[in-house]
């Protein structure tokens, strides 16, 4: 039953003339399927509509092929060929009464072209901004006429395929309407350029031209982006993010708004706290009286009623917390605050995208698996036997996989060595930065202690004989990894020469709380992802004077892929991290550590009391040896990192596929999921 404090999130919302059905509002976001696999976009954006959200959104959806963003894949409504995708995913989301959101765009200088190979257009000429050794022309008056009618073609699009809402989108740095707004962009001097009034002017002009096609039935939103977070630079909340939300105030019918460029708007938890855009977005509702959506990562539904009541915004906007809990609407609604799976924000989501691959999600696994696999975040299917079975091991794999088995109604026993559920995420959360991905096993220990079918069994560690004196049908072994001490890894494939001359230790002591007891820590981060750069903080607080190492140009290369570089490499050398990039170590000796150019293998020596290699992991197989020397012909299963070492995120999805297909034939030469069509002409 619903807590009436939440009442107010169930209250409609009219948005010109159509009406949301409640305050949840999923606002666009990419799913790295788009046009090139439009049946797992429609049952994903679907299963959120089923879910409760009110308002489903596309991603990113290119409105002429002169914006052409390949090889990343988003929506398309270049002509007719699109409409079948799209009318798809509004089926899947009027299906359960939500209403579906079209965001409509032109990339501009952002555009890649790489598949349409056409030549870019911006406000001004300029070098395209994704890195390509080619320049966007300065659009004529003809150009301009051209984007006029294109943004009112796609509209009409949009319509036809059933949209009740239609984005005119200006935010994120990345849209020809933000650079229009943009004084860094626009450096026009006609009536398009100079003046806000004149930079506003076609961003008026489509949006008028947007309700003229289709306001008669379609909502017309805006998204912008008020704030770059440049100060005079930029735009901002106090300067011409505000002047742009009163020039236009009473013309769209919702404003959806937040901070620019993409790596501000969607921070990390390591960055960010929940509801991190109010001081910037919180003026906007003293502008104008239409309906107002913003978004701050919110899981609590407390927070979500303090902002409607605050008057900060009117919907509450969600991209990843939709992503890490679709059913988080209809959870709040039916009573059930601790049943929501809520977003850790690590932005695993967003890497893909960022890696042209379909969308998935640390705390959810079902997550781009809807279609594909028939998944659900909240339904599986009972198994047919009822069968019994060992799970050791209780970090994010043994956990969803007992989870997983237990909604399938085997009966499971779970067995931890450690006196704290959790294994790596329990260890890594107390590192800087990374509390709220303890989110991971806090949620599945919440549902594993409703199980009367599931044991728990902490500080029980096992050995072969106990495993197989266990008696179950199935052994499956979550038993993790740990870091290698060698620095043998990508760049060096074999051990570094000296390695343990002098102290030595690995990110499994740091976690373990053995800090260095000299003040000059070397990290040698090979892997390039997180670890390295919390290490090197946790160091730094403890302290100890720090050097990086790294084969990399830059720091945590792969975090680019969850925004995060910048702010991390930005972070380290504020505090004063020491940063050797393009360098690997060659040789260690008593105190010190001589390191190559990972280019010219020209070397230098730096100092280095207790060296800290981020490498390599070696999973942990032992027990799972052991067991098949005892009992070759014993049902058992590696799962997670003790088969091969990933992401937290890779390691729940092995937890859940193993649980999703226990019991059924898996035939080893077929291919485990289903396919889009290619359509050959």
């Amino acid at each position: 039953m619903r807590d009436h404090r939440y009442d107010i999130l169930f209250e409609p919302v009219k948005i010109g003339p159509v009406t949301a059905r409640n305050r949840f509002y999923q606002v666009p976001h990419c799913c790295g399927m788009g046009h090139r696999y439009p049946n797992s976009m429609a049952a994903m954006r679907g299963v959120k509509a089923e879910g409760g959200w009110a308002v489903v959104c596309t991603e990113e959806v290119e409105i002429h092929h002169t914006s052409d963003l390949s090889p990343y894949i988003e929506g398309r409504i270049w002509d007719g060929q699109d409409m079948a995708a799209h009318r798809k995913m509004t089926e899947a989301v009027h299906a359960h009464g939500s209403l579906a959101g079209c965001e409509l765009v032109h990339n501009g200088s952002h555009a890649y072209n790489r598949y349409s190979r056409a030549v870019h257009i911006a406000p001004s000429s300029t070098p395209v901004d994704i890195g390509d050794p080619v320049h966007a022309r300065a659009m004529d008056k003809q150009d301009i006429a051209d984007l006029r009618r294109w943004f009112r073609a796609a509209a009409l699009r949009a319509r036809e395929a059933d949209f009740d809402i239609v984005y005119v989108y200006a935010a994120h740095d990345m849209t020809i309407l933000q650079h229009f707004l943009s004084s860094r962009h626009n450096r026009r001097t006609d009536e398009y350029g100079g003046s806000l009034e004149n930079r506003v002017r076609l961003l008026r002009e489509i949006i008028e031209d947007t309700k003229e096609a289709v306001g008669d039935r379609c909502a017309i939103a805006v998204r912008l982006a008020v704030d770059e977070l440049l100060g005079e630079e930029g735009i901002s909340a106090t300067g011409e993010g505000h002047d742009t939300i009163a020039l236009l105030a009473e013309l769209p019918d919702l404003w959806d708004v937040n901070i620019a460029g993409w790596d501000n708007d969607s921070q990390t938890a390591r960055f960010s706290e929940e509801g991190f855009q109010e001081p910037y977005i919180k003026f906007v509702k003293s502008l104008t009286s239409k309906p107002v959506v913003g978004v701050g990562r919110y899981t609590s539904p407390d927070s979500m009623v303090r902002v409607v009541k605050q008057g900060v915004m009117d919907m509450i906007g969600a991209a990843r917390p939709s992503i890490a809990d679709p059913f988080l609407p209809n959870k709040i609604a039916e009573g059930r605050i601790d049943d929501i799976r809520e977003c850790i924000g690590c932005n695993i989501c967003v890497s893909g995208d960022m890696t042209i691959a379909p969308i998935r999600c640390t705390q959810n696994p079902t997550m781009g698996e809807e279609w594909r696999k028939d998944w659900h975040p909240e339904r599986i299917r009972p198994c047919a036997k009822p069968e019994t079975v060992l799970v050791i091991g209780g970090g994010p794999a043994g956990l969803e996989a007992a989870r997983a088995l237990g909604r399938r109604g085997l009966s499971v026993t779970l067995a931890e060595a450690r006196e704290v559920w959790g294994g790596r995420v329990a260890r890594e959360s107390r590192l800087p930065g990374l509390a709220t991905w303890q989110r991971v096993a806090d949620w599945r220990l919440g549902q594993l202690r409703q199980m009367p079918n599931v044991g728990l069994y902490p500080a029980s560690r096992m050995n072969e004989q106990d495993a197989i004196g266990f008696g179950a049908d199935h052994i499956v072994l979550a038993t993790g990894d740990r870091w290698l001490e060698t620095c043998a890894g990508r760049s060096l494939h074999v051990p570094l020469e000296g390695h343990g001359t002098g102290a030595l230790l690995t990110p499994d002591d740091l976690m373990d709380a053995t800090l260095p007891q000299t003040g000059d820590a070397v990290i040698y981060d090979d892997d390039g992802y997180y670890m390295g750069g919390v290490l090197a903080e946790l160091c730094v607080k403890a302290g100890l004077r720090v050097t990086l190492v790294t084969p990399a140009p830059i720091l945590s290369p792969w975090t680019q892929n969850t925004l995060e570089q910048r702010r991390i490499q930005t972070r380290l050398m504020r505090i004063g991290v020491n940063v050797h990039t393009s360098r690997v170590p060659v040789r260690r000796r008593a105190g010190e550590l001589d390191i190559a150019c990972a280019y010219t293998g020209r070397t230098e020596t730096i100092a280095c009391g207790t060296l800290i290699p981020v490498a390599a992991r070696q999973p942990e197989s032992g027990l799972y040896d052991a067991l098949q020397a005892l009992a070759p012909n014993c049902r058992i299963s590696r799962i997670g990192d003790c088969l091969a070492p990933g992401t937290i995120a890779a390691a729940v999805y092995a937890g859940h596929r193993f649980a999703q297909d226990y019991g059924e034939t898996v035939d080893p030469d077929t291919v485990p999921f289903r396919r889009e069509e290619i359509v050959v002409l």
